[in-house]
Formats: structure tokens, sequence, C-alpha cells
């Protein structure tokens, strides 16, 4: 069946649908570079927190590696499909067949031509979720009937926290913000028709917001999606992703390391208050990086 990415901001519509261990690559430096001496502090060791194995991503490309973290407390349904499919080798070889620069990079199709899918079932939309004081949210902006912040490594807006004690469950709508690197999930004119392809934003684009599921973020590799060839479709030769394995499935010897700014931590906290005054009227969460180190 093809799937059909579709933009509001395009005037047409678009192609898509949305793991034996082999030799993993030689890990990625560092992604993050040392502050300038006039710059904010650096981070001191407990401003950094380890992802969970299982939700960690590595796609090693012909172009070099992107690490992903894998956020399930937005999107858990898709977290498990995606998870599963890595597990199984499926993305092994699969091409970047729709490329757009300032946008997006697609792929996740074993036909690499924006028709195909996995054998399994399609996944329920989860473009929005419901946000409790459970979750480790750090608030960027109030701006009284939303609020704009980070959970984990994803940028987040949500209802204000104050409506919740008017709801049955006591939480607010949220959904996942379309900054650059976050990973989202193509599907077709059906809302419940997502699978295996998914895209990496190049670029903020808001207009993907709620209205495809954002189910994590690239902490590493933000250069090698930007380097992907571009094209509508892509002409041969077509960039690739060579092996796709959960961080958790990779052998220890080989395993990187990979650590991620806490965004709940003091540091982070006063990075956005940094930003925030430097911006102005213009900040958006899109403005605050994320300091992640791959070893």
């Amino acid at each position: 069946m093809k799937r059909t990415l579709l933009f509001a901001a395009c005037a047409a519509a678009v192609a898509v649908t949305a793991v034996a261990a082999p030799k993993p690559k030689a890990p990625a430096a560092a992604v993050a570079a040392p502050p300038p001496a006039s710059g904010p502090p650096a981070p001191g060791p407990g401003d950094w927190r380890t992802p969970d194995p299982n939700n960690v991503l590595v796609i090693d490309t012909n172009k070099g590696r992107i690490v992903v973290e894998m956020i399930p407390e937005v999107a858990p349904l898709h977290v498990t499909q995606v998870r599963a499919l890595a597990h199984e080798n499926f993305y092994d070889g699969q091409r970047f067949f729709r490329v757009i620069d300032k946008f997006m990079d697609q792929t996740g199709d074993p036909q690499n031509n924006g028709q195909g899918g996995s054998s399994k079932p399609n996944i329920p939309a989860e473009f929005t979720f419901r946000r409790g004081s459970d979750l480790p949210f750090v608030m960027a902006a109030d701006q009284t009937v939303a609020e704009i912040g980070f959970l984990k490594s994803l940028p987040v807006e949500s209802q204000s926290m104050q409506l919740a004690a008017m709801t049955k469950d006591q939480k607010v709508t949220a959904w996942g913000l379309y900054c650059q690197g976050v990973m989202g999930m193509a599907r077709d004119e059906n809302p419940d028709s997502g699978n295996s392809q998914f895209f990496l934003m190049r670029y903020p684009y808001p207009s993907l917001e709620r209205k495809y599921t954002a189910w994590g973020r690239v902490i590493s590799g933000l250069d090698v999606v930007r380097a992907i060839k571009t094209g509508e479709p892509v002409e041969d030769p077509q960039d690739r992703m060579e092996y796709v394995r959960l961080l958790a499935d990779l052998p220890e010897a080989s395993r990187p390391k990979v650590r991620v700014i806490d965004t709940n931590g003091p540091w982070f906290k006063a990075q956005i208050s940094r930003v925030r005054a430097a911006k102005g009227a213009d900040f958006t969460a899109c403005d605050v990086d994320i300091p992640a180190e791959v070893k």
C-alpha cells in the first residue's frame, strides 16, 4: 500500500509510509565541544544522565553514525515497533529515498521508494500524549495556557498543568515539537497507518506537530543527518542505513558509551535561561541544544 507523507505547508503530497549482530562501525567522536572560556560553565559530572540502552537506537550510515534517544513516554506503541524492527535487523541496508534540504530525511521502507513497510500491523496514531506530574518535564516557557519544555531530549508543548486538576486523569494533553533532530513516523492519509517508515528532521518544521507521531530525537550525528544526499526522489547512488541496532543489542566490547545532559538538572535549566536572554522574543525550544557525548 502506498504511503503518503502529507505536509500542511507543502502544495503537493509526498510518497512515504511513513536487525545477527554485524560488525559495528567505530564509535563517533564526542558530539558536544567544550564551551569557550568566555561562555557558560562546562557541565559537571552530576549534570549528565545515561539513557536506557533499550531506548537508544544506533544508526550506522555510509555517511557516519547517528544516535537516537527514543522516548516511550510520548509514543509507547511507536517505540515498541521501532525497537522490535531494529532487533530483527529490519532496517539494515535501507536507503534514504526522499530527502529535502531544510526539512527531513525519509527512510525505513524495504522497497526504498515510499510504498512499502514491514509485515507488522500498522500503529495507531500517537500525535499527542497525556502529561502528568510524574513525567520529568522541565519548563522552558510558560505561556499561561500552554507550557513549553523538554521531556528528556525531546522538546514538548502541553496545556498548562493548572488544567490537570479539572481532568479525570489529572493530566493534560502534550505533544512533541518538530525541532531539528526529532524523529517522526511517516503515514498515509489514515492517521493510524504508521508502520516502519520514519523521517529525521534536518531543521525545525512546526507544521508537522500534532499531525505526525514524534517518537525520539537525534542526540548525536545531526551533522550526518544533514549530510545525507538530497532529492525527491534521491537519484542513485542513494545514501543508506548500513546497520540499525539498539544500543542494548550491541556486543559489550564494541558498545559506545552514551551520555546526555540531564534536562532536569541545574546546568540545563541555567542554559535555558541563557538562551532565552540571548534570543528574547524570538526564543523557541528549538534554540536550546542538548549536549551529548558518544565514546
